[in-house]
């Protein structure tokens, strides 16, 4: 007699998710440069970390639109979004991006948290 097998397949589905939301209020200049940022940038830094990776470009879409902030860095392929402006604008941009990510899309959300 056979004995018969059963199979199982297990995949990896990451979850949809932002786990780091933080506003940098008075970041001290030699943190743009350690950050190797090119231009002229200022004021206060806003730090998402969002799974899946794609999400930063959209959550880079919704800040831009939501405040008067400017990109400073995006990467797609780790989900990193790093954004500058004033405190308020980067405090905007960054609980708009939560609320649409999170309210809209229904991505997992973290707390905002500030320094």
């Amino acid at each position: 007699m056979f004995e018969e097998k059963q199979r199982i397949i297990q995949e990896f589905v990451p979850g949809k998710q932002v786990t780091l939301a933080h506003v940098i209020a008075n970041p001290d200049q030699d943190l743009y440069k350690k950050l190797g940022v090119i231009g002229d940038y200022a004021g206060a830094l806003g730090i998402m970390t969002i799974t899946p990776s794609e999400g930063a470009i959209i959550a880079a879409d919704v800040a831009t639109k939501a405040a008067d902030v400017k990109v400073v860095f995006v990467d797609r392929f780790n989900g990193t979004l790093i954004i500058s402006g004033e405190v308020a604008d980067v405090e905007t941009a960054v609980k708009s991006v939560l609320d649409i990510l999170c309210n809209l899309m229904g991505f997992a959300k973290a707390p905002v948290t500030k320094t």
